[in-house]
């Protein structure tokens, strides 16, 4: 007898439909994601039928659940449906609208979680109205500054679309002057050190960008055009602020001022008249002399300081070379001045102060303190190699792999003592002929 197929059970017909529903291999819902985006843009759109001044609070269900989608993003297959689901274009018009900064903060939170996958980042970056993240560096909200420096610094570490980022930076010169303020003015560890990193990451990358934002003025748009300090001023007040709150951070403002000195236009702005070399010059010296490789510490300290000790040495030779050259054409005057001035009883008193002016930069320099911290480097570097040797720890092939990052701290350790120890002859010379000169 023929009967009709009996239903299938529901069980069945709910998986496939949580099948269909899930994004991905996740078990997160295409609805829910869909009614929460719906909730966003219905808050916006309320939003602006109200007073345009006033600032707008997320209702805390709301702001719970783009918390979910903040994490959600983390998951490649949720960053990949956002994408096609042109969610992008949802939270940049919600951010040019937004009055809430927890909202903009968590917008811009999820598009920096999208663009650490590859194809979104890169879809991502094609986006015309991404420039409105650029103007966001000039908020007052750390929360979504530093969300919004994650998101450069995510994207310039593409090289897919790091060039495309840069242009547009190239293209807003307030970015410079957004980037100084924070710097100079933040007291917020963590949103100092992403600031460090995404400024490091743009002059790793673009010479020409480093070399404009040293040697240009503030823009005449940027609201902090009065109170702005220069580049190279803003980067020592940064790293003396993270000296004291979190100094294994100060790798990337070293790096950075260390790249100013490999261009004419960067040690123009340490050196010139009125600029911050000085500073910098006694600020990294009692870094290296207070802080990193001490007569307690064992060899093996060089590997865990090199990363801060080669920047701040590098950056200390240059200064030497570049502060001395200056000094010594402004302000030194001849030995047959000082010998005309003799029959006048000033000889002496011209001497001295010609040595003072000559060297009052590297008094640090010729100190015991950074030529025992020059010498100890070097020390320990032989000590570690050698206990490497007589360990036998490590295979023949192993020891003979060099560390590039050690090897140049060594070598500019060697170059660098070498000039100051040539420069310590120089000033006992320099002294010795002044003294006879005066004898009469």
């Amino acid at each position: 007898m023929d009967r009709n197929p009996s239903p299938p059970p529901e069980e069945d017909e709910t998986e496939a439909g949580e099948e269909a529903d899930a994004i991905g291999e996740t078990v997160y819902s295409k609805h829910w994601l869909f009614s929460t985006l719906t909730r966003l843009i219905q808050m916006v759109t309320d939003q602006e039928s109200g007073p345009s001044d006033s600032s707008v609070e997320l209702t805390d269900d709301l702001e719970e659940d783009l918390c979910r989608v903040w994490d959600m993003a983390m998951d490649k297959d949720v960053a990949v449906f956002l994408q096609e689901f042109k969610a992008p274009d949802i939270l940049l018009g919600v951010i040019a609208k937004s009055r809430s900064p927890r909202l903009t903060e968590i917008c811009v939170g999820i598009l920096g979680n999208m663009a650490c996958f590859h194809d979104t980042c890169v879809s991502l970056s094609q986006n015309s109205d991404l420039s409105v993240l650029l103007l966001l560096l000039g908020d007052n909200d750390p929360p979504t500054l530093l969300e919004t420096c994650r998101l450069l610094l995510t994207c310039l570490s593409q090289p897919d679309v790091a060039p495309l980022w840069l242009e547009r930076i190239r293209q807003q010169p307030a970015v410079c002057g957004s980037l100084c303020f924070i710097m100079s003015s933040s007291t917020n560890v963590d949103l100092l050190v992403k600031v460090g990193e995404l400024v490091d990451k743009l002059f790793d990358e673009d010479e020409e960008l480093m070399k404009s934002w040293v040697s240009t003025p503030a823009s005449d748009s940027d609201p902090n055009k009065d109170t702005q300090q220069d580049m190279a001023s803003s980067l020592l007040e940064a790293a003396t602020q993270l000296r004291s709150e979190s100094p294994e951070a100060l790798e990337v403002y070293l790096h950075s001022l260390q790249l100013l000195t490999t261009v004419e236009e960067g040690m123009q702005a340490l050196v010139s008249d009125g600029a911050c070399g000085r500073e910098v010059w006694t600020f990294v010296c009692k870094i290296v002399c207070e802080d990193l490789c001490q007569e307690e510490d064992p060899p093996l300290i060089l590997q865990e300081q090199k990363a801060l000790l080669a920047p701040a040495l590098a950056l200390l030779s240059a200064l030497h070379s570049s502060l001395q050259t200056t000094i010594s054409t402004k302000h030194t005057l001849s030995t047959d001045s000082l010998l005309h001035e003799r029959h006048r009883g000033v000889c002496l008193r011209f001497a001295i102060i010609l040595l003072f002016r000559f060297h009052n930069l590297c008094l640090f320099l010729t100190g015991t303190e950074l030529l025992g911290s020059l010498i100890r480097i070097l020390q320990f570097n032989a000590e570690w190699r050698q206990s490497r040797t007589d360990g036998n720890s490590e295979s023949e092939e192993s020891q003979k792999e060099e560390d590039e990052q050690l090897k140049a701290l060594v070598e500019t350790t060697a170059e660098f003592l070498s000039a100051v120890l040539m420069q310590l002859n120089k000033v006992k010379l320099a002294a010795l002929q002044f003294t006879n000169s005066n004898k009469f």
